[in-house]
């Protein structure tokens, strides 16, 4: 949905979206919802509000994919993209983060969801807080099945160290 910046009424606006999105960065299970409220000044747009959809994600331990449901606060300031320092030196600072901006006087609210979506998308994620993994010798899923590899093996890394205790017995 695109949105005119000039078109937004002084009061400001309120929109309910529930939208298919489609991008390559991120895949939505389901169609993502947003309750925003949009306000203009002076050649700026104020946006915020919610918003929430499902994504596929690939588990960090056991490497299964699973589907999450975000729902992520919004609050972004949209510039024009006339307004962009050319400066190849340009240091972001604090206040710039929470920024984005238009072209010709519209509002791409796809993108938006899409943008948001990737920002609140966990850092580890996990299909379930007591997932196992894989085993790492094997490679065996543990929440399924249990391997048969001798866990009383120590890492090849501290041979050395098992030499150490030898010498001081």
């Amino acid at each position: 949905m695109k949105i005119i910046i000039s078109d937004i009424p002084d009061d400001g606006m309120e929109i309910e979206l529930s939208e298919t999105v489609q991008s390559d960065a991120v895949k939505t299970t389901t169609q993502v919802k947003a309750s925003l409220r949009i306000e203009r000044s002076s050649g700026e747009a104020l946006v915020r509000g919610r918003v929430s959809g499902g994504v596929e994600l690939q588990c960090s331990r056991c490497l299964n994919y699973f589907t999450a449901t975000l729902n992520a606060p919004v609050d972004v300031v949209y510039d024009p993209a006339d307004v962009i320092v050319t400066d190849e030196n340009h240091e972001i600072k604090g206040d710039e983060l929470d920024m984005g901006f238009y072209t010709d006087d519209t509002l791409d609210l796809d993108d938006l969801l899409v943008e948001q979506l990737l920002l609140n998308l966990p850092m580890k994620p996990l299909c379930s807080p007591d997932c196992k993994g894989i085993c790492q010798r094997c490679g065996a899923d543990i929440n399924v099945t249990q391997c048969n590899c001798l866990e009383t093996e120590p890492d090849p890394r501290l041979k050395v160290l098992e030499q150490l205790l030898k010498r001081k017995e």
